[in-house]
Parts: structure tokens; C-alpha cells; sequence
């Protein structure tokens, strides 16, 4: 029993799965997509879902900073929907304001270069979103 974290943007879908005690969330990958046809990404997580036997799905939920919800986040919003109705089960929303920053300030840190950082910083965004629903579901 796993969960597996997700970070839905305009083109891409960070993706973080927690270890087996769902108490560690690591980056996993990053999915292409053309910011329309959710069986884009369906098709990968699919076998991510089944082959990691994930019992949590836990979304981004992007709110403006004075809390109001935008465009980004009635995406994320319309994407939980279609999560649940495919895989029937439950999708945790956790606010992720300021993660992308967070993950970027991580890679910068670490003085990894814009490219490599590029293709990374997704999936350390949901890493960051799963790490907060593991850490609010354990208290």
C-alpha cells in the first residue's frame, strides 16, 4: 500500500511515490502531455497505480496566494474528478502554493543546471506535495 503524488501543470504531471510504510516521498517521474486528453497521462498511470499498488492518490490543489481558487487550480479540480471516476478511489487535494519555488530553491542549492533542473523539478514538486499529506495523515 503506497501513494503516489501528483503535480499537474499545463504540459507536464509530476509524479512522487511514498516508500512501502508511507512515511518517506521520493520523485518518481515526469509525464508529457498536451494539457487536454487526461488518457494521455491514463495510460502510464494505469501501470504506475497497479504496479506499485497504490491505495492514495494525492493532487496539488495551485491556490493563489490569497487563497482563492484560479484556472490552475479548476484544472486540478476537473483532473481529481476524472481520477476518481477512473480508479475509484478517494484523490487527496493538498495546497501546493509556492512548491514549484521550493523545488526549484532545492535543485539551486544543489547547483544542478537549468536543463537538468528542467527536467526534474516536477517531480520534486510532488514529492513535496506528497511529503505534506504524509506528514498531515500521520499526525
Amino acid at each position: 500500500m503506497r501513494c503516489l503524488g501528483l503535480d499537474l501543470g499545463t504540459k507536464t504531471l509530476g509524479l512522487a511515490l511514498s516508500d512501502k510504510l508511507n512515511t518517506i516521498a521520493s520523485p518518481y517521474k515526469t509525464l508529457r502531455w498536451d494539457g487536454q486528453d487526461y488518457n494521455l497521462l491514463f495510460k502510464d498511470l494505469d501501470n504506475i497505480i497497479k504496479e506499485n499498488n497504490i491505495t492514495d492518490l494525492v493532487l496539488g490543489l495551485p491556490k493563489n496566494m490569497n487563497n482563492s481558487l484560479g484556472f490552475a487550480a479548476d484544472r486540478s479540480l476537473a483532473f481529481k474528478k476524472a481520477l476518481e471516476e477512473r480508479y475509484h478511489m478517494e484523490v487527496f487535494l493538498v495546497d501546493e502554493r509556492l512548491t514549484t519555488v521550493m523545488a526549484t530553491n532545492y535543485l539551486l542549492e544543489a547547483d544542478m543546471s537549468r536543463k537538468k533542473r528542467k527536467k526534474v523539478v516536477d517531480g520534486i514538486a510532488a514529492s513535496i506535495i506528497l511529503d505534506t499529506y504524509l506528514k498531515m495523515k500521520g499526525k
